[in-house]
């Protein structure tokens, strides 16, 4: 047979067609795991053996061990999982990828699949149009599946036109320079495709139509274990230092895995030739149709040899990546989103539950920035005062970027076909950010008017300090009770809702009695008008921070437009 441009194209539109039936396959099953992500983040934290199994879990669910990484990067980069306990999950995605070798071995070459493929696109087409999210969550996995398994069809039956190429290679078994080209190989067209999983299947093809021998496609297997991992470090690109460092775990995991392998490779193989012989198959080294099985076999046991071997070291491998990525002393706050939603395979339904943690985290930073406002009218040294207002200018820049990063990001995620329940939340994290980019924007404002009072050597009386600071002390706990709005999720949050309102009505009446008091305190002439000015201006800010506070606790509880 010929090796055309045609061909090259149809291999390439085959991997095509499986990758869309792996996303979209993927995507709606990530809907249903959204949905559930407190029952997987309470596994995933609770003991190492529950995240292996949690990680297992997942990416059993999902078909994919690239998304699950990028998950479990974006938990650790919240804050919401210790490094030691991602990689337990990290341990448990490697066992659960193993799985979509299994599919394709024992459903991806019959020859029955491809013709139950074009019903299955029929029924999922038309439950893809209901309204109801879970028959569509149904409708995206019947089509994903369908198009997966005819790009498995599609690939078996145009990859001839490879064989003259592959012929060129002419391996010879046993050689280790063999070996590490055909793991080279994996590598290399897993970094290309970010999917190990159409790689997989590519090799399990390669092996059943004779090109490849079992030997190098276990050998493209490892290498294909390696490749996987680039996922989760372009996801860690822009997050932060546990972030990289998840990251980093899951490519030293499965480095360390291939390195010890290849010195056991032949003993491992040969084992498993051996059992399937026992058990009345023909020998995967001479059989090319059963080789998909024995390739199957030594994937999962690799990988379960690995979780297994490995399990015990975790706290030693989170010290040794601590010290390879050691923290770095940082005086102000990065100005990048700290989410992760990158490679083929994006997570979009969890970029609300992302969203949201990274908004939490955004309201955190503009209460660190209110807190410098009673630093600055506490000192004395003018140095000192520059210095905190070079922090509040710093600060308002960050916040101003932060909040064009968190539209953008919602922008772009937006265009995707969300759940309903997805799509309210980033709307109300929309109206949240909204109101904290005004709380930046005040305590911005006041602090020149402290910086201002300070130069013209204006003092407060005692009595003015005492009021002031008061305001401060109502200002934080309205702040303590929105993070707890966060902390709470919407059901729980609406409840803790009411005590924000408490506060915010404490505030409004507290303001009124200030300001009555400067003005009796003005007409009598014990107290200058300038004094008076900034006095109120203090105040009034503090004030207006609290209806901020109100209107984001309002947003996230769902009690906004109600």
């Amino acid at each position: 047979m010929s090796f055309g441009l045609y061909e090259i194209l149809s291999v390439l539109g085959s991997i095509g067609l499986f990758l869309y039936g792996l996303k979209t396959m993927s995507d709606g099953l990530q809907k249903f795991v959204s949905r559930k992500m407190p029952i997987v983040l309470s596994a995933m934290t609770s003991t190492r053996v529950l995240g292996v199994f949690t990680g297992f879990l997942i990416t059993l669910i999902i078909q994919s061990s690239s998304a699950t990484t990028v998950m479990v990067v974006s938990f650790v980069n919240a804050g919401l999982l210790s490094l030691a306990q991602a990689i337990g999950v990290i341990l448990g995605a490697n066992i659960g990828t193993t799985v979509t070798a299994w599919l394709i071995t024992f459903i991806g070459f019959k020859e029955a699949i491809a013709p139950l493929a074009i019903p299955a696109i029929a029924i999922g087409f038309v439950l893809i149009m209901f309204s109801n999210e879970k028959v569509k969550t149904v409708g995206d996995f019947l089509l994903g599946f369908a198009f997966l398994f005819l790009g498995i069809n599609f690939l078996r039956d145009t990859l001839p036109g490879m064989i003259g190429p592959l012929e060129l290679i002419n391996p010879e078994a046993g050689e280790l320079n063999t070996i590490l080209i055909f793991a080279g190989l994996g590598l290399v067209l897993t970094l290309i495709l970010q999917s190990s999983s159409a790689v997989m299947a590519l090799t399990l093809v390669l092996c059943f139509n004779g090109w490849v021998g079992f030997e190098h496609g276990a050998a493209m297997v490892l290498g294909e274990n390696i490749g996987t991992t680039i996922t989760a470090n372009l996801a860690a690109i822009n997050g932060n230092l546990p972030a990289k460092r998840a990251a980093l775990a899951h490519t030293l995991f499965n480095v360390i895995g291939v390195f010890w392998m290849l010195f056991f490779m032949q003993f491992f193989l040969d084992l498993i030739d051996r059992a399937m012989i026992s058990t009345g198959l023909q020998s995967p080294f001479t059989t090319p149709e059963i080789t998909p099985i024995g390739l199957s076999v030594f994937h999962s046991a690799f990988n379960i040899a690995n979780v297994v071997l490995l399990f015990g070291f975790v706290n030693i491998m989170a010290r040794g990546i601590e010290w390879i990525l050691p923290s770095r002393d940082k005086a102000l706050e990065r100005s990048q989103l700290e989410y992760f939603s990158t490679g083929f395979l994006k997570a979009h339904e969890l970029s609300a539950f992302q969203a949201s943690k990274e908004t939490k985290r955004f309201v955190e930073l503009a209460h660190r920035m209110f807190n410098f406002l009673p630093e600055m009218l506490n000192q004395s040294s003018k140095k000192e005062l520059e210095e905190l207002k070079g922090r509040m200018l710093k600060y308002e820049q960050i916040i101003d970027k932060v909040d064009l990063e968190i539209n953008s990001f919602m922008l772009g995620v937006s265009k995707n076909n969300l759940t309903i329940q997805a799509t309210a939340e980033l709307d109300k994290i929309r109206l949240a950010i909204n109101e904290i980019e005004k709380i930046g924007d005040i305590c911005f404002k006041i602090s020149f008017a402290i910086v201002q009072l300070k130069r013209e050597k204006i003092e407060f009386t005692p009595a003015q300090r005492t009021h002031i600071f008061n305001m401060f002390l109502l200002t934080n706990q309205a702040f303590e009770h929105v993070l707890e709005v966060f902390d709470k999720g919407s059901e729980l949050g609406a409840e803790h809702f009411v005590k924000t309102r408490e506060i915010e009505l404490k505030i409004n009446n507290f303001r009124d009695e200030a300001a009555q008091e400067i003005i009796e305190e003005t007409q009598k002439g014990t107290v200058r008008a300038r004094n008076a000015f900034y006095f109120n201006k203090v105040i009034t800010a503090c004030e207006k921070v609290g209806d901020n506070l109100y209107s984001l606790a309002e947003a996230v509880s769902g009690q906004k437009n109600k």
